[in-house]
């Protein structure tokens, strides 16, 4: 139709004009158009002139030598908005909206509790969340997987109940009562005993592991300290007298992680369970603090004796990985136990012990004394090669 101009006549019932025609057919014409229910206000924008009528017998097409749907309420603006660009910003028109972002990081960093930060000023989560931003703008495809994950818990609680509770969860234990349950544990542990332990276990994880990436990392997949930490809550179930809850725990972190800790066992603070595959604790077994274990590893019992019956492995102990150690017996602080020994007797403080059975380097009556804590150091080897004359 062209937009000249012509005699209009004003329709009954309608605020709009239509062309007036003379011929025989102009009844026939008038009845064929329909007016406008809504005109987009692009549309009023645009430069060039508007049919104020559309022809409804014929269906608008997006493709019009395609089949289409009779669809009369397809979007009208398509059709008409020369000086507009399909793609409309879905960042909300604010003139001021860097000083909101700013302003708004500002009240996340006073939300902050004093108690999340340590005494040298380091705060730990807040260390995790800007690790996990970095991790999001080298990965993308990982962004929800961290929003859920690190960006959208409130706390490390919150961020540790969801990821042991996602692990652990099954189709008759959802994620849901488990998280419920994790996080009334720690967030009800008023002497802060179980998220301290959780701090220094990932410091000990990213001190004394050149595998770790970040604290992130070692907090979402690092499965011998999820181990560990699912360890923490069913021992405070078990000093709690919820056994039942506790041994659960127990039997789906094996299930899952390969690692048997019985809920009744107490572990110290700053625990590094390299690769943690395989690693077993009885029920009275005792580790200390800054305490290393790698895989395979036994702390168990000799028989079917009751009671106090497992190991006490002190503070600062390196247990080398496929270690068995029976009975109750003591392993000194600072002490090395090389891979693959079987040790049956106690160990002194700050010396290495080596074989099956296991045997003190340097003799027992004058053994070579450790200068340096084996836990932090990490070293399997220094004076078993010295003391070993086996060569290939």
């Amino acid at each position: 139709m062209k937009c000249g101009r012509k005699k209009r006549k004003k329709v009954e019932g309608s605020g709009l004009h239509y062309p007036f025609h003379s011929n025989a057919n102009s009844i026939h014409t008038l009845q064929k158009f329909q007016p406008l229910q809504s005109i987009h206000p692009f549309s009023l924008l645009s430069s060039c002139p508007m049919a104020t009528c559309v022809d409804s017998s014929t269906p608008l097409s997006r493709k019009p030598n395609g089949s289409q749907p009779d669809d009369r309420s397809f979007n009208y603006v398509k059709f008409f908005r020369p000086s507009f660009s399909d793609r409309v910003s879905c960042v909300p028109i604010c003139k001021n909206r860097d000083e909101i972002l700013h302003t708004r990081g500002e009240e996340l960093e006073h939300d902050v509790e004093d108690d999340d930060v340590d005494d040298d000023g380091f705060d730990l989560w807040l260390k995790i969340q800007e690790e996990a931003r970095l991790d999001i703008d080298r990965e993308p495809i990982l962004s929800s997987y961290y929003s859920s994950s690190i960006m959208s818990q409130k706390s490390l609680e919150s961020a540790l109940a969801n990821q042991l509770s996602i692990n652990l969860s099954s189709l008759s234990l959802p994620s849901s009562t488990l998280f419920d349950l994790f996080i009334s544990v720690l967030e009800g542990d008023d002497e802060g005993d179980i998220i301290g332990a959780v701090k220094d276990d990932l410091r000990a994880v990213k001190e004394r592991d050149p595998a770790c990436l970040s604290f992130v990392h070692c907090l979402l997949n690092f499965k011998g300290f999820l181990a560990c930490q699912a360890h923490r809550i069913a021992h405070k179930l078990w000093l709690q007298g919820r056994k039942v809850l506790a041994l659960l725990i127990q039997n789906r972190v094996s299930e899952v992680f390969a690692v048997d800790i019985h809920p009744g066992a107490k572990i110290g603070s700053g625990i590094f369970l390299d690769h943690a595959t395989g690693l077993v604790v009885g029920e009275t077994a005792v580790i200390g603090n800054n305490v290393s274990i790698l895989h395979n590893v036994t702390l168990g019992g000799t028989g079917k004796i009751s009671g106090d019956r497992h190991p006490k492995i002190g503070d600062g102990v390196l247990i080398g990985a496929g270690t068995c150690i029976l009975g109750n017996i003591k392993i000194g602080d600072g002490a090395k136990i090389g891979a693959g020994s079987v040790v049956l007797k106690e160990v002194p403080p700050r010396t290495t012990a080596v074989g099956n059975p296991a045997k003190l380097v340097g003799g027992k009556d004058n053994p070579i004394k450790l200068d340096k804590m084996p836990s932090f150091t990490m070293d399997h080897t220094s004076y078993i090669s010295e003391w070993s004359d086996y060569v290939i």
